[in-house]
């Protein structure tokens, strides 16, 4: 029996917020550094000021301290504006494919290791100047996150993922087994929150959402990024 279109939306869009709920851990690290950064800058003026009126305050020190609160207030600022790369609805410039790759795994990377599944990046995915961008971003973030989540949660003794560049607009993820070993108790603390299982038909739905072609094949993924769609959001059903 097949589901409806609604039904469809909707599993999208939960497979879509499990994705960005696993991500969350690594996003909030990137917003949260900046921030004890300035309490450390403010806390160090504050003293200085302090004790300006014993002895004259050190100018060179304090202009360099505000500085760097003022380049901290940028990074925090460039990481809140980065919560909108999430948005289906916010058109983008596009991405390039290296570029796409390494923010999906740096987002990754220590939540899977810290389980002991490695990531590993192939030939072809490094940044050359003049690489093509592919539209749709938020759209080819999810898709990515959405491989190594079905990847991760679905080949047993999962050792390492690596990601290959395919063509000239494609991705392949190629799971790989490792060995059976419990892994260090710490990893639980930070393995992200898993509410729903990113299985086969959880990943087609998300592609469905995205007008993004996706193919399965035992224990890889490929889909190309020229495939994905800007979606225009409608109500599902």
């Amino acid at each position: 029996m097949k589901s409806s279109p609604g039904a469809r939306s909707w599993m999208a869009a939960g497979v879509r917020h499990e994705l960005l709920t696993r991500a969350l851990p690594a996003l909030r690290h990137e917003m949260a550094a900046p921030v004890s950064v300035i309490r450390m800058g403010v806390l160090l003026l504050k003293r200085q000021v302090a004790n300006g009126a014993e002895a004259s305050p050190d100018a060179a020190a304090m202009a360099e301290r505000v500085a760097l609160i003022e380049d901290q207030v940028a990074a925090l600022a460039t990481g809140v504006r980065s919560l909108r790369d999430w948005e289906l609805a916010t058109h983008d410039d596009g991405i390039t494919r290296s570029a796409l790759v390494a923010q999906c795994t740096t987002l990754m990377r220590v939540a899977f290791e810290l389980n002991g599944i490695g990531l590993r990046l192939g030939e072809g995915l490094a940044p050359v100047e003049g690489e093509p961008r592919f539209p749709a971003a938020a759209a080819l973030r999810y898709m990515v996150l959405g491989a190594l989540g079905h990847l991760h949660d679905s080949v047993p003794n999962l050792g390492e993922i690596r990601v290959e560049a395919e063509g000239g607009d494609g991705l392949r993820f190629v799971a790989s087994h490792g060995p059976a070993e419990p892994v260090e108790p710490i990893a639980g603390a930070h393995r992200a929150p898993r509410a729903l299982a990113i299985d086969a038909i959880a990943l087609q739905a998300l592609a469905d959402g995205l007008g993004c072609a996706v193919t399965v094949e035992g224990e890889s993924v490929r889909f190309g990024l020229g495939t994905a769609m800007d979606p225009v959001l409608t109500a599902p059903g």
